[in-house]
């Protein structure tokens, strides 16, 4: 029986990183004859205190106590035949451990599905930057037997440190995600689902959802899922938290789905996730042309990509003037979600990878 550690930052259903990378498929393990552990540095109450302002001390000690985990493991590794690391298994900008656990004699899977060599810190965390160190990545990648990357751009990066690079994209649980027939109000409603981290990506959509809101006035409604303190008045739009529980039902409220992004590195790195989301539940999805976003809409099929904030107007307008418009592409998107992004149309290969 093969015995595999993962290695992560975040508890389990809590990271949509872990959640839609690698812990859907933690359910068929024990079909395939592997056992596994999942070890995490951050619980609940220290994760609240770690993307909190402020609490220096108390952060310090998180730190100090998951060097110490992490530390521990590096004696029990030689019980492993596998360590899986999604994105980093310590916080700081160190590949120690990394590097360390692939000295082991255990095969390090490392897996990744953002421009992680980029920097980038919360905004709780923004003085403790120089502790991070974007370039660990490149060095986490070289010392991994292999590694797994969310999209052909992640991938290229990849292979200039490593030649043993898979692509698995970022997938749905199609039995978990379908379309919820709870009963809507009269208005359009437009939404957006993101973090507190991502909610400036939002506000590129800000134009053209305020011009649509002149046209349209009472016909239509925004909603913002993720950041709870998000307000804009002129959209009447008050944020509403992300919950792992109601997830499903918030985003369900959607008659569209956006997901505009700028076109930049960090973006090129996305794996689509919730423009995904939008589509398993057969809710009409626009996106921006960026990354692997043009892999998944196939523009008028399946969704939109718009790029101008022209555009943006005019494929917004369609579908909130034709309802049959966006039950087709509604359902057009979640037959692609089914096909390609889902769980159970990755699965065998994914599970081929610890065998």
């Amino acid at each position: 029986m093969k015995k595999i550690l993962f290695l992560t930052l975040h508890r389990p259903n809590r990271s949509p990183s872990q959640r839609f990378r690698f812990e859907q498929y933690l359910q068929f393990f024990n079909n395939e004859d592997i056992e596994y552990e999942f070890s995490y540095l951050l619980n609940e109450y220290d994760d609240k205190i770690f993307y909190s302002n402020g609490k220096i001390f108390v952060k310090a000690y998180i730190v100090i106590k998951s060097f110490f985990k992490r530390l521990r493991e590096l004696n029990q590794i030689k019980e492993n035949d596998i360590i899986f690391i999604q994105r980093e298994c310590f916080m700081l900008g160190t590949s120690f451990f990394e590097r360390r656990f692939a000295k082991s004699g255990a095969k390090v899977i490392f897996d990744f599905d953002d421009s992680i060599w980029l920097q980038n810190v919360s905004e709780a965390n923004k003085t403790f930057v120089w502790l991070k160190n974007p370039n660990k990545t490149s060095k986490i990648i070289k010392c991994s037997y292999l590694v797994i990357a969310g999209n052909e751009y992640l991938a290229n990066y990849a292979l200039k440190y490593n030649k043993n690079v898979v692509i698995i994209p970022t997938t749905i649980d199609t039995n978990e995600y379908y379309k919820n027939s709870s009963p809507k109000n009269d208005k359009v409603t437009i939404g957006w689902s993101g973090s507190i981290t991502t909610i400036q990506h939002f506000e590129y959509a800000l134009p053209f959802l305020k011009e649509l809101k002149n046209k349209f006035g009472n016909l239509i409604e925004f909603k913002v899922i993720g950041d709870a303190n998000y307000v804009n008045e002129d959209l009447s739009i008050k944020g509403i938290a992300w919950n792992k529980e109601t997830e499903i039902r918030d985003l369900s409220t959607f008659d569209i789905g956006i997901m505009p992004l700028p076109d930049d590195e960090w973006a090129n790195g996305k794996c689509g996730l919730k423009g995904l989301q939008y589509m398993a539940l057969e809710i009409p999805t626009i996106m921006s042309p960026v990354g692997v976003n043009t892999e998944i809409i196939q523009d008028g099929v399946n969704g939109f990509l718009a790029n101008s904030n022209e555009e943006w107007f005019a494929k917004l307008e369609s579908l909130i003037l034709s309802e049959d418009l966006r039950v087709k592409l509604g359902k057009a998107g979640r037959q692609t979600v089914i096909k390609k992004y889902s769980v159970v149309a990755n699965k065998d290969y994914f599970l081929s990878l610890f065998k």
